[in-house]
C-alpha cells in the first residue's frame, strides 16, 4: 500500500474533465439562442437573431413520409450504420444534379446532421499536429472539431472590404509542410458572402496543385441571392475527386434541422473509415429521420423555392435597416441567411449608459438594454462584428433592428 501511495504521489493529479473536452467551446450560437429562450419564459420581449435555423415549418409532404415511415415495423429496428441504402442512392444522385459531382452510393455516409459530417470528415483524415487552414470568418464548429481530432486550426482572417473571401495568395502564404487541409464554405456561415466561381476553381486548383485535402460545406447551396449563384469546388476542379470530402444535409434548405439528418461525400476509403467511426458511437440515424431526408431530396422543391424568396427580401431588409445606423457598415448577404456588420464605429463609446470596447461587451448590453439577441464576432474568429439572422418572421426583424437603431443612436 505504502508503494503505491509513494507512486501515487508523484503522479500528475488526474482531472474530473478530459483536458480534451474542457478545452472545448459551448457553441456559442446555440448558447446566445438558450438564454434568449430562457429570458422569453421568464416574460421579457427578446427578439432573437441568433439562432441559425428557417422559421419555417418542414414542407408537409416530408413529413407525411415520417408519419408513414413510424408505422413502418422496419423503421422500428436497427438499420446499416452508414445509412438505408435508398437514402444513400438519392444523395449520390443530388449530389451530381446540384454539384456536378458524379458518385457511388458507396462514396455516402448518413450522419446526425451536418455536424456529425464534420465532426466524422476530421476524424477520418486528421492526425495530430495536421494544420486546416480556416478561412475567418467561420462557422463556430470548425476549429472546435479540428482540434478534437488532434488538427490545429489556422485562420485566415478576412473583412468586409475583401467581401470576406480568402484569396489564393493568403492560401499560399499560409501553407506549411503541417497543412494537410483547407475547409472551405461558400456560402459562407456568418458572412453570407459567396465566392464568384472563378474564385472557387482556383482556390480549388491551388489545392490540388499543393496536395492538400478539401472539407467544403455546401449545406448552404440553395440559398443564394441576386446574380449570385453556388459553385462546388469539386465540381469545378474535378481532379479534387479523390482528395476532397462535400459536407451537406437537408438541415437548412429544407427548414429541417430538427430532424438531424446530413451527410458526407468522398473517397471510398474515407467514408468505409467515417463509417467505422460511427458504427462504434451513433450508428445510424433515425430510420424516421431518415425516411423524411428521403422525401425531401426526391419530392417537390416549390417550398424551397419559396423560402429562398422570402430569405432574400428580408436579407434586403435587415442590410438597409443595419446599414442606416451610425458607425456600423454591413455586407449586403449574398447567400445564407445571415448579415455581418461590423460595429467597429460603435465600440468605444457610450451606448446606454456603458461603453462596450469588444463586440462581446455590446451584445451583451444589446441585449441586457434592447433586448435583442445577436451572436458576437468573437464567436466566429472576427472580433468587432456580430451575426444577425434573418431567419424570422418581418415584423419581429424591423422590431429588433428599431430597437437596436435607437439603443445606438
Amino acid at each position: 500500500m505504502r508503494v503505491r501511495a509513494t507512486r501515487r504521489a508523484s503522479m500528475a493529479p488526474m482531472t474530473r474533465i478530459s483536458r480534451r473536452l474542457a478545452a472545448i467551446s459551448e457553441s456559442a450560437t446555440l448558447a446566445v439562442d438558450a438564454r434568449a429562450k430562457a429570458l422569453r419564459a421568464a416574460g421579457e420581449d427578446v427578439i432573437g437573431f441568433g439562432a441559425g435555423e428557417p422559421d419555417f415549418p418542414t414542407p408537409p409532404h416530408v413529413v407525411e413520409a415520417a408519419v408513414a415511415a413510424c408505422r413502418d415495423e422496419r423503421s422500428h429496428k436497427y438499420s446499416p450504420a452508414a445509412g438505408l441504402p435508398e437514402l444513400r442512392r438519392a444523395v449520390a444522385e443530388k449530389t451530381a444534379r446540384d454539384s456536378g459531382v458524379e458518385c457511388a452510393p458507396e462514396q455516402v455516409l448518413v450522419t446526425n446532421g451536418g455536424k456529425q459530417a464534420v465532426y466524422n470528415a476530421c476524424q477520418a483524415l486528421l492526425d495530430e499536429g495536421d494544420e486546416v487552414l480556416l478561412p475567418a470568418p467561420y462557422w463556430t464548429t470548425y476549429p472546435e472539431v479540428i482540434r478534437l481530432a488532434g488538427g490545429v486550426p489556422v485562420a485566415l482572417p478576412t473583412d468586409e472590404e475583401a467581401g470576406f473571401r480568402v484569396t489564393v495568395e493568403q492560401l499560399d502564404a499560409t501553407c506549411t509542410p503541417r497543412t494537410k487541409a483547407l475547409l472551405f464554405v461558400s456560402p459562407g456561415n456568418p458572412s453570407g458572402a459567396v465566392y464568384p466561381p472563378a474564385e472557387v476553381e482556383a482556390i480549388g486548383r491551388w489545392a490540388l496543385d499543393r496536395g492538400l485535402w478539401v472539407l467544403t460545406d455546401e449545406i448552404y447551396e440553395h440559398l443564394t441571392y441576386g446574380d449570385h449563384r453556388f459553385s462546388s469546388m469539386p465540381g469545378l476542379v474535378p481532379g479534387l475527386a479523390d482528395s476532397c470530402v462535400i459536407l451537406n444535409g437537408v438541415a437548412k434548405t429544407y427548414a429541417m434541422t430538427g430532424w438531424r439528418v446530413g451527410w458526407m461525400v468522398g473517397p471510398t476509403d474515407v467514408v468505409k473509415a467515417a463509417a467505422n467511426l460511427q458504427s462504434h458511437s451513433t450508428s445510424n440515424v433515425a430510420n424516421v429521420s431518415q425516411r423524411a431526408a428521403l422525401a425531401a431530396l426526391e419530392g417537390d422543391r416549390s417550398a424551397v423555392a419559396e423560402m429562398r424568396a422570402a430569405f432574400e427580401r428580408r436579407g434586403r431588409t435587415m442590410h438597409e435597416l443595419l446599414s442606416g445606423i451610425p458607425g456600423v457598415r454591413c455586407l449586403e448577404p449574398q447567400g445564407a441567411f445571415y448579415c455581418f456588420p461590423s460595429f467597429a464605429g460603435v465600440l468605444g463609446r457610450p451606448v446606454g449608459g456603458r461603453t462596450p470596447e469588444t463586440s462581446l461587451d455590446l451584445c451583451a448590453l444589446v441585449l441586457d438594454e434592447a433586448k435583442v439577441a445577436m451572436v458576437p464576432g468573437e464567436a466566429f474568429g472576427a472580433p468587432g462584428y456580430a451575426r444577425l439572422s434573418f431567419a424570422l418572421a418581418e415584423d419581429q426583424l424591423v422590431e429588433g433592428l428599431s430597437r437596436l437603431a435607437k439603443l445606438l443612436a
